[in-house]
């Protein structure tokens, strides 16, 4: 490797002159697939960001301990410590003060526009021009939606939808330009404006958290010679460590601006958004959100004189309850448990819709920003035909006699709408469609008004709503999903109310309450932060206890059909979200088994050319150095170096003729932020550089900017093990180093993607992760008629565990008895089965190397086992048989059983008919051959003996 760079794939070494053929078609073939080959995502290098198909990469937690980074850290003085512990306080306060800002500036718009909207229909209605009022109500849907579709159509397609998937995945360390850049800001704050205020059935809360995350991205960024931001104290947030902490602020930030809930937002970053949480971070969300609360309520008390319009104390969401008395018994609480059961359902089932229309638009959206805002104005057509056409089907209710209450309404909000009807009279349903989305939760949360709303005129919005929040989400248009499911759990916890009058105590507006509760744990699956949300909006402390056993009860139900919202819009989208936990198959695979190559690696003094060629023709962001003599008695891993800190480095063309080291030449013109991670699209990109022909022959020294620490695993660790390690290091390169000596110092490097389940599944089609049927040994631990003691259980697995012969899986189509590996090899043959269906497979973890086998491509699998152990029965027949040989069997004939044979032995021992000397002798004998094997699995029910016991009957 002295002229040459190489690749090692394996134990092969492949040269970097080819690389460029090879490399070239798998790009091509990668991005020339579709995103979404049948909704799923195949690839992990590109993501639905918003309503667009983005390229994204994989954010880097670790720091890179090259020889600049120690030599900065060696020469700071106390000061410049000091200053950057303020910076991240400084930067927490403008996260807090700018989101607080935001907030205010959302809720006085949305009131303002909307306000005019309804009071212009209202004014309307009251001289009776219907068609003229639905004309202005749906005239104005329209022009805001259209406005809010454009927007995002054209600007930041990203700033599209809730925003919080793509938040919690950025926080998980995925990245893409368009995810927090400043025209996503711009159009998440105004198009949720209009969004909002053209009557869709979406919140402000979801975008708002996209707000405060792109926030503080923008302050993040660690300066900017554009604006002339470069003093020096800016340079040390120039990494994605301090930015994620960052960004968990603006989240938190986000939330408390939405709800007036700071120590829900806390709550909400630690439990919904953040991947990696540590106790300094969460004093400083904690200040942030606290900031936020400040600067909300002292534009309430400006704008509770009326200075800011239609904006009263309405405006910024508060629905108290606390004039209710809570008091509750027994037929309370079984009324409590029956609607989080419910909730729960209905929650499930509006995430499996939710899901569904998303993939449907998803196929819409791709055809381009016409179809996108044509889809947003039917949408709106529909929702205003809905608000004004709907309440003509409710009855006309008189007026409550009590003089305290204005009744009919004909301000923007209120209670009680005439719509149509006389006076003295008011039209419920009309109370809750033509009203905004955060007044008619307040009408739905209105305490001591038990009869306010009909029970039909309940069904009808509850169906409305539900179907309308459904089909909603998922248009070109910022949106949230907490107010619609608020919505129609607080409808939907009133009807409950009303129906379990006769037998309650609590306040029909209490079951509201509990009702969002209920909706919110079957849709987010969110426990503490949304219990502490919803008490801080209400102002009452005393429904914690049903709060907290609603929102148990919804969660658990939810959980048993499927996740929550947020993590299937995050799997939809294809973006490589890696779960805290890993999956069941990834503890039979180990890191080898997913390395793909093949992987450029370069020597620590190495060809400019070489380098060069490398960044061309790979995608690669990171790649391994490996020391060789002379610079190395024997090859060896010096480290990873990352494609960026090339870039920087080819740019400034520190080169030599010589292959020899620099020693401190690039220390002294290089600093260690120099390195650092630039701004959104102010990266050095590979056509930045101007390489002349003979500067392609000369030498660059990688070993300063080599991260001489790499995170390294051995190539024998389990998948299930790298993966965990993975994620709570925020890594985005993994070298996997062999486990013997005389190979390559590094097999390959793991990725994101190498463990998504895309990628395994794959390599592995036969894995199946659910509804596995199997097939099992007869085990010899118990008789007929006879229940196995623990102890003999516990010898029967032991005895099954050490004396093994073979494992494999049966492909459905070549004979049962061919038993191959997992690799599709033929291992050998097994002469006997027994057959098992619908067994548990957590209790049988320990059977071989696939521990839960697959039933790939057929409708079972196979393991076949042989007893190494003589039998200890004296045998039938003394002349073929002697007592001597059953003690211990001959060496030619069968397996020692103190020490079993090694895989190739058994594989040979399995393709023979072996001596009887080797299995026990038993009358009862239930094992069954190949014919007697395929007679079975054509009948519908296996037959059932006694003396049978499973593998996973003997491990319990």
């Amino acid at each position: 490797m002295d002229e040459e760079n190489r690749t090692v794939n394996g134990d092969e070494e492949v040269e970097v002159q080819d690389i460029e053929s090879v490399w070239n078609w798998k790009d091509a073939e990668t991005y020339s697939q579709p995103l979404l080959s049948r909704r799923h995502n195949t690839t992990s290098q590109i993501a639905i960001v918003g309503a667009n198909v983005s390229p994204i990469e994989s954010l880097d937690y670790e720091i890179q301990e090259n020889e600049l980074f120690k030599q900065d850290w060696r020469s700071r003085k106390k000061i410049q410590i000091l200053e950057y512990l303020l910076l991240k306080w400084t930067f927490a306060l403008i996260v807090g003060l700018g989101t607080g800002l935001v907030g205010i500036f959302n809720n006085i718009a949305v009131e303002n526009i909307a306000g005019f909207k309804l009071l212009w229909t209202t004014k309307l209605m009251l001289q009776q021009s219907y068609y003229k009022a639905f004309a202005a109500y749906a005239g104005c849907n329209l022009a805001l939606a259209a406005g809010a579709a454009s927007l995002c159509a054209f600007i930041a397609p990203a700033a599209a939808g809730s925003g919080i998937p793509e938040v919690k995945a950025y926080l998980n360390g995925v990245d893409a330009y368009s995810i927090l850049a400043p025209s996503t800001l711009f159009v998440k704050i105004f198009g949720s404006i209009l969004g909002v205020s053209a009557g869709f059935v979406v919140g402000k809360e979801g975008p708002m958290v996209h707000t405060g995350a792109c926030i503080a991205s923008l302050i993040g960024q660690g300066g900017s010679r554009k604006y002339h931001l470069t003093w020096r104290g800016l340079r040390y947030f120039k990494n994605d460590r301090d930015r994620r902490d960052l960004i968990t602020c603006g989240a938190a930030a986000g939330v408390a601006a939405a709800f007036r809930a700071p120590v829900g937002g806390v709550l909400f970053a630690l439990e919904e958004a953040a991947s990696w949480w540590r106790s300094a971070l969460l004093w400083r969300t904690f200040f942030t959100t606290a900031v936020v609360a400040i600067v909300l309520r002292a534009f309430i008390q400006i704008c509770s004189t009326g200075t800011c319009g239609l904006f009263g104390e309405g405006g910024l969401i508060m629905y108290d309850v606390s004039a209710a008395k809570v008091t509750y018994t027994a037929p309370d609480i079984l009324a409590v448990i029956l609607l989080g059961t419910i909730g729960g359902v209905l929650g499930s089932l509006y995430n499996y819709f939710v899901d569904k229309v998303l993939r449907v638009y998803s196929i819409i959206n791709e055809k381009g920003p016409a179809f996108k805002i044509l889809l947003v104005i039917t949408i709106s057509l529909l929702t205003s035909i809905c608000a004004c056409g709907l309440p003509w089907l409710a009855t006309c209710i008189p007026c409550p006699t009590d003089a305290s209450v204005s009744c009919p309404n004909t301000d923007v909000s209120g209670n009680y709408k005439s719509f149509q009807c006389p006076p003295g009279h008011y039209n419920d349903l009309a109370s809750l469609f033509l009203n905004t989305n955060d007044d008619a939760i307040r009408n739905l949360f209105s305490t001591s008004t038990i009869k306010e709303f009909h029970i039909s005129s309940l069904f009808i919005f509850f169906g409305t709503v539900y179907f309308l929040g459904i089909i909603t989400y998922g248009i070109a248009i910022p949106s949230g999903l907490f107010i619609p499911v608020i919505l129609a759990g607080s409808c939907y916890g009133r009807l409950v109310g009303r129906l379990f009058a006769p037998i309650t105590k609590l306040d029909v507006g209490l079951f509201a309450l509990l009702g969002a509760a209920s909706f919110l744990g079957g849709t987010m699956r969110m426990t503490v932060s949304l219990c502490v949300i919803l008490l801080e909006l209400t102002n009452d402390l005393l429904l914690l206890p049903l709060v907290m056993l609603v929102l148990l009860i919804s969660k658990t139900v939810a959980d048993m059909f499927n996740k929550g919202v947020y993590d299937q819009i995050v799997k939809l989208k294809g973006l490589p979200y890696m779960e805290a936990h890993a999956e069941p198959y990834m503890k039979h695979l180990v890191a080898r088994d997913v390395v793909s190559g093949p992987l450029v690696s370069f020597s620590g003094v190495e060809k400019v050319g070489n380098i060069l060629i490398a960044l061309k023709v790979t995608g690669h962001n990171g790649f391994p150095v490996i020391d060789e003599p002379p610079f190395a008695e024997a090859p060896e891993l010096c480290g990873l170096v990352l494609r960026s800190h090339l870039l920087v480095l080819l740019k400034k063309k520190i080169f030599s003729r010589e292959r020899v080291l620099a020693g401190d030449q690039i220390l002294r013109k290089f600093g260690a932020f120099d390195f650092g991670k630039a701004g959104s699209g102010k990266e050095i990109k590979i056509e930045d550089l101007d390489i002349e022909e003979d500067e392609m022959e000369m030498y660059v020294d990688l070993h300063p900017i080599t991260n001489a620490s790499p995170y390294t695993v051995v190539e024998t660790m389990s998948l299930a093990k790298a993966a965990v390690l993975f994620r709570q290091l925020g890594l985005r390169h993994m070298c996997v180093v062999p486990k013997s000596q005389g190979r390559p110092p590094v097999v390959g490097i793991l990725t994101r993607h190498d463990f998504m389940p895309e990628h395994i599944l794959g390599l592995y089609p036969h894995i199946k992760r659910r509804k596995i049927r199997r097939i099992f040994v007869r085990g010899r631990g118990r008789e007929r008629g006879r229940k196995p003691s623990r102890r003999s259980r516990s010898r029967s697995r032991s005895r099954y565990m050490n004396r093994r012969a073979g494992c494999g899986w049966w492909d459905g189509r070549s004979k049962p008895n061919e038993i191959k590996d997992f690799n599709g090899n033929l291992l050998g043959r097994c002469r006997y089965f027994t057959y098992k269906r619908d067994v548990d497979p957590s209790v049988i973890d320990w059977v071989m190397h696939e521990y839960t086998l697959p039933e790939a491509q057929g409708s079972a699998a196979a393991i076949c086992e042989v007893q190494w152990k003589p039998s200890k029965k004296r045998p039938r027949d003394e002349e073929t048989q002697s007592p001597q040989m059953m003690k211990k069997p001959r060496s030619d004939e069968c397996a020692s059983s103190s020490s079993p044979p090694n895989v190739e032995e058994e594989i040979q021992l399995q393709s023979q008919v072996r001596p009887e000397s080797c299995f026990e002798q038993d009358d009862d004998d239930d094992r069954i051959t190949v014919d007697e094997f395929l007679q079975i699995i054509r009948e519908p029910s296996p037959p059932r003996h006694d003396s049978e016991v499973s593998l996973g009957q003997v491990a319990r």
